[in-house]
C-alpha cells in the first residue's frame, strides 16, 4: 500500500496548535510517570520481601492489571454519562489511595488486594484521558499530539526509576508514599486548569453519534491495534516492570538502583523514538512506524534474557525502548483516525486498553513461571515472539492516515 502524502495546500498550511487542555493532561502525565515510575523497580522486590518467588511476585502486576481490564468496560460507559474529566479524576484519587495503602501491607495478599483495586482508577483516567485526546486533538497533528502526551510519560519514566531506585534503599515503602503524593498533585492540577465548562460541547453543537465496538471492529486497522496493543501490554507494561527486576537483581545486583536503571534506559529510548515517530507518522502514516516499532522492540526484547552485565542490560534495552517509543504514537494516532473527532468512541477505545491489559496479566505470570521452570532467557524469548507476531496484522491493515479529519 502506498505511503499517503500531503496534498499542496496542506503542506502550505501552517499546523494547528496543540490546545491548552491537551497541554494541562501532558503536565498531568509526566507527573504520573514519574510517581508510577518510582515504585516500578522496587515493587517486585516489596513483594519478595513477603517471602514468594517470581511467579507470585508478577501476580502482583498482573492483578493491578486484572482490575483494570475487568472495569474497562464500566469506564467507558461512565465516560458517556459522565463526561471525561470527574472519570480522571475520580481515578487519580483511587490510585492514590490504593498505593498508599500498599505501603502499609502487612502481607502478600494485603499488597496484592491494594495494588490491585488501584488498577480500577488507572482505567478511569487512562481511558478519559485518551479520550480526551482524541476528541480535542486537531486532525492534521494528531500523531504530534500523541507523541507529546507520550513523551511526558517517557520523561517521567525515565527520572521515576532512577529516584525510585534510590528511594528503594531507604526502605522499599517509601516510593509508595511518593506515588501517592505525586498523584494527588496530579488531581489537583487537571482540576484546577481545567474547568469543566472548557470541556462542554457548544449548546447548538450536534449530540456526537456512539461508535460502536462492533463498528469497530469492521476496520481491520482497528483489528490489527487490538493484536498489537495485547503484545505491548504483554512486553513493555507486563513482563518488563515484572521481570526486568528480577533478572537485574539475579544477574547484575540486587540494589535497586540497577533494576531502576534497567528501566530508566528503556524509558529514555522510548523518549526518542517518540521524537520523530508522532511528527512522521502525520505525514507519511502510521503503518511504517507501528511495524517498524513492533520488529525493534520484539527483537531486543527476545535477546534480553542473555544478558549477562549491566552494560548489555542497559544496550538491549535502549534498543526496545526505542521500539516501543516508535510505535506508541503512530498506533495512538490511527485509533483517533479510526474512531474520529466527531464520535463518541470511548467504548471502542476502552476495548483497545482492555486487550493491552490482557496482554498485562497474561504476561508476567507466564514470564514467573517460565523463570521459576527454566530461565530469564526462555522468558523473555517467549515474551519476543509474541510482539514481532503482532506485526503480522498491520502488514495486511489499512493506511488509517488518509482518513485524518
Amino acid at each position: 500500500m502506498p505511503t499517503p502524502t500531503p496534498t499542496p495546500d496542506a503542506a502550505a498550511a501552517p499546523a494547528p496548535r496543540i490546545p491548552r487542555e491537551i497541554w494541562v493532561l501532558v503536565a498531568a502525565a509526566f507527573v504520573i510517570a514519574l510517581g508510577f515510575g518510582l515504585i516500578t523497580p522496587v515493587l517486585p522486590q516489596y513483594a519478595q520481601s513477603f517471602g514468594v518467588g517470581a511467579t507470585a511476585s508478577s501476580i502482583v502486576v498482573s492483578t493491578f492489571a486484572f482490575f483494570r481490564l475487568t472495569f474497562a468496560p464500566v469506564g467507558g460507559r461512565l465516560i458517556s454519562r459522565l463526561g471525561e474529566r470527574p472519570v480522571y479524576l475520580t481515578g487519580l484519587l483511587i490510585v492514590a489511595a490504593s498505593t498508599g495503602a500498599t505501603a502499609f501491607a502487612h502481607s502478600y495478599w494485603q499488597l496484592v488486594l491494594y495494588r490491585g483495586l488501584g488498577g480500577i482508577g488507572s482505567t478511569m483516567f487512562t481511558v478519559s484521558a485518551v479520550a480526551l485526546i482524541v476528541r480535542l486533538a486537531p486532525p492534521a497533528i494528531r500523531g504530534r499530539v500523541s507523541s507529546a502526551y507520550g513523551s511526558a510519560f517517557l520523561l517521567g519514566g525515565i527520572g521515576g526509576p532512577v529516584v525510585g531506585g534510590l528511594l528503594g534503599n531507604l526502605g522499599l515503602r517509601v516510593p509508595f508514599l511518593v506515588y501517592a503524593v505525586a498523584l494527588v498533585a496530579a488531581a489537583a492540577l487537571v482540576g484546577g486548569l481545567i474547568r469543566p465548562h472548557a470541556l462542554r460541547p457548544a449548546a447548538d453543537a450536534p449530540v456526537r453519534p456512539l461508535f460502536t465496538v462492533r463498528e469497530a471492529l469492521r476496520d481491520n486497522a482497528y483489528r490489527a491495534a487490538l493484536g498489537s496493543s495485547f503484545a505491548n501490554g504483554w512486553a513493555n507494561f507486563g513482563v518488563r516492570n515484572a521481570i526486568l527486576p528480577l533478572l537485574a537483581a539475579a544477574v547484575i545486583g540486587k540494589e535497586p538502583w540497577v533494576a531502576g536503571m534497567a528501566l530508566a534506559v528503556f524509558a529514555a529510548g522510548n523518549a526518542v523514538g517518540l521524537t520523530f515517530s508522532g511528527r512522521l507518522s502525520d505525514r507519511r502514516g502510521r503503518r511504517p512506524f507501528i511495524i517498524g516499532g513492533l520488529l525493534i522492540s520484539g527483537t531486543a526484547t527476545l535477546v534480553t534474557g542473555w544478558a549477562g552485565n549491566l552494560p548489555v542490560l542497559v544496550a538491549v534495552s535502549v534498543i526496545a525502548g526505542l521500539g516501543a517509543g516508535t510505535l506508541n504514537p503512530a498506533q495512538q494516532a490511527s485509533l483517533a483516525d479510526v474512531v474520529g473527532n466527531d464520535r463518541n468512541g470511548g467504548r471502542a477505545l476502552a476495548t483497545v486498553q482492555m486487550a493491552a491489559d490482557l496482554g498485562s496479566i497474561t504476561g508476567p505470570i507466564l514470564a514467573g513461571v517460565l523463570v521459576d521452570r527454566g530461565s530469564f532467557a526462555l522468558a523473555f524469548g517467549a515474551t519476543g515472539a509474541i510482539t514481532l507476531l503482532a506485526v503480522l496484522p498491520w502488514l495486511r491493515a489499512r493506511e488509517t492516515a488518509r482518513l485524518a479529519r
